[in-house]
């Protein structure tokens, strides 16, 4: 019986370590599967873009890089299939090309010929990550492809995120990524390959988020790009549009400054660079953000760059690049702090 009781002691030991040898392998696991979910919030859409072929794209299920389309296969080759949007200059129609779904954008007056061809001009110099990839132009017929998101404008964010298949990612990590995609945006065009842009179609929230498209890995990317004026240094700054603009979420510079006894007039109205975009970052943020679990701790660690934003001199606010460090260190420190809450729960 001594004999039994001993040898089961022996059989015994091995067993507890080889518990303890599997418990901390999946604790490691897990940690690593944890700091796989939250990678670095600077990494942009996985988007594909034909960086490196300047003129060529690449979307769907393609697996090379193709030339712009030009007029001869926008007519032969692009087929409508319904219409999904409409504003003041274009109407967006979701087509088909080669099997690929794709965006056709048709403008809709000559009378508005003048931003849609801006649109186009910007579509083809800021070809970048942050921005919807151009798939072919026909100037001739008014028309332009892009790569076609069926999840649409930011608009459509809270929503999107209600589905069942989504919900899952309804969360401060999400929301925060789509905020620094914002900013990292406005860092792009205010240091673009073509000069420092002010983004003009911006006059409300609504606007703002529409000009935005929903990746269907949940990041943002740039795609209305109609008013895009450049600041040039030494000249009077930019207007966005001929009237008068109200409300609050414009920049205060870019509301007429001579009170009610003075008639507006476009030729009295100071004009304005970059930092008219600076002033509306918290408003987008906080409808990104919404209200999901630690959204209110995210606004508490970004209340004093959004009260900079919000300065009324345009001159001491905030560049975007300098908000965007703000933003990743916020982001960083709470990823960290999320970790560390997950570790001491095992």
């Amino acid at each position: 019986m001594g004999r039994s009781g001993g040898s089961r002691v022996k059989c015994g030991v091995p067993a507890v370590v080889l518990c303890l040898v599997a418990l901390l392998c999946a604790n490691l696991l897990l940690f690593v599967y944890l700091d796989a979910i939250y990678q670095d919030s600077s990494v942009p859409s996985a988007h594909p873009h034909c960086r490196q072929r300047p003129g060529h794209f690449m979307v769907g299920t393609m697996s090379t890089c193709a030339p712009w389309l030009q007029c001869p296969e926008i007519r032969s080759s692009v087929w409508r299939l319904r219409l999904i949007g409409q504003g003041a200059v274009k109407q967006v129609y979701l087509s088909e090309w080669q099997g690929q779904k794709v965006a056709l954008s048709v403008l809709t007056s000559d009378e508005y010929r003048a931003d849609f061809l801006h649109g186009i001009s910007m579509l083809r110099s800021l070809q970048s990550v942050r921005v919807v990839s151009l798939v072919g132009v026909c100037e001739e017929d008014g028309v332009f492809v892009t790569e076609y998101h069926p999840l649409r404008s930011a608009l459509n964010l809270d929503a999107i995120l209600a589905q069942d298949r989504y919900r899952a990612q309804d969360s401060w990590q999400t929301r925060l990524r789509l905020a620094l995609d914002y900013v990292a945006f406005l860092v792009f065009l205010h240091n673009s390959p073509v000069g420092t842009r002010v983004m003009c179609d911006s006059n409300d929230l609504h606007k703002t988020l529409s000009q935005f498209l929903l990746t269907s890995d949940l990041r943002l990317l740039a795609n209305d790009l109609d008013a895009l004026p450049q600041v040039e240094e030494g000249r009077r700054g930019v207007k966005c549009g001929h009237h008068q603009l109200t409300g609050e979420f414009v920049a205060p510079e870019q509301l007429w400054p001579y009170g009610s006894d003075v008639p507006f007039s476009d030729d009295l109205m100071p004009g304005y660079d970059e930092k008219s975009d600076i002033w509306k970052i918290p408003d987008v943020t906080r409808f990104l953000l919404g209200h999901v679990s630690g959204s209110d701790v995210i606004h508490f660690h970004l209340f004093q760059i959004h009260a900079e934003c919000k300065g009324q001199d345009p001159r001491r606010r905030p560049s975007a690049h300098k908000v965007l460090i703000v933003y990743r260190s916020v982001y960083d420190n709470m990823k960290e702090g999320h970790a560390e809450t997950i570790k001491d729960m095992l």
